[in-house]
């Protein structure tokens, strides 16, 4: 197992809760009339409720800046970073970050707020609803580096959501080969969008690929399914399942972490 990721997380398999920022100044669903302090006080109560819970991290994400980028307006990163800095202090979990779709901007954002991990598409191409997608993980782990933070794991989405891989290799041979040539600390398996769940048989597959590197599903977990899921990965993201009626753009319901994390130990122990 990569030592940064064990030096975050442990050695149990950890699962990560999600934050999702409402949308951010500059983003057309932006609600100006709630301004900051309505996006701060959303933050505040699903971060409350996933600490009560006893998630093992959290994740911060703008997952309702849609349409996405892949060059994210500077407002969208500052405004993450105001807010984070407001509840760093309330904060007892490690947490990362995630810029959609932005590898520079995430590792900008992670550098500024002490973020322990950062959740990016660092390599392939893809066809996506954006358009044409090439991220450069090199580019992206050396301005890591030069931020000052080699010590900060990079968690590898492989199976990028909104998009079609134009590489023709299977999915574990992707994930093989991104472990050789660009050294994540994780490997992430997703479904097709945001809430959709990866396919067991994928994750299956990139976890028998790579045996030693940690493997995460990245989208979709829900409570039926994290007993399944955590048989085979290393860990999981998990959003929508915690939200009220399990809907991506609700605040977070305590009663549903609660029984997520629940779940999920139980899961662990066995």
């Amino acid at each position: 197992m990569s030592t940064k990721f064990t030096r975050v997380f442990g050695p149990t398999k950890p699962v990560i809760a999600m934050v999702h920022f409402g949308a951010l100044p500059g983003s057309p669903l932006y609600d100006a009339e709630a301004g900051l302090h309505g996006l701060l006080e959303g933050v505040r109560k699903d971060i409350k409720a996933l600490q009560v819970a006893g998630f093992d991290a959290i994740m911060f994400g703008n997952e309702n800046d849609r349409p996405y980028e892949f060059n994210v307006d500077t407002a969208s990163t500052a405004t993450m970073a105001y807010i984070i800095g407001q509840v760093r202090n309330e904060m007892t979990l490690p947490f990362g970050v995630n810029v959609l779709w932005d590898p520079m901007s995430s590792i900008a954002l992670a550098a500024a707020t002490g973020a322990s991990f950062v959740r990016e598409i660092f390599t392939g191409t893809y066809a996506s609803d954006m358009g044409p997608w090439t991220p450069n993980a090199g580019a992206a782990m050396r301005y890591r580096d030069r931020l000052g933070r080699s010590d900060m794991p990079l968690l590898y989405n492989i199976s990028a959501e909104f998009a079609h891989s134009l590489d023709q290799r299977s999915l574990a041979d992707r994930a093989r080969s991104a472990v050789f040539s660009s050294i994540p600390d994780a490997i992430l398996v997703s479904g097709a969008i945001t809430g959709e769940a990866a396919a067991m048989s994928d994750l299956e597959a990139v976890k028998k690929a790579l045996p030693t590197t940690p493997v995460l599903a990245n989208t979709g977990v829900k409570h039926s399914t994290i007993a399944d899921v955590l048989r085979v990965a290393d860990g999981c993201i998990v959003g929508s399942s915690l939200k009220v009626d399990g809907h991506t753009w609700n605040a977070v319901d305590p009663d549903r972490a609660i029984e997520f994390m629940q779940l999920a130990r139980a899961a662990r122990k066995g």
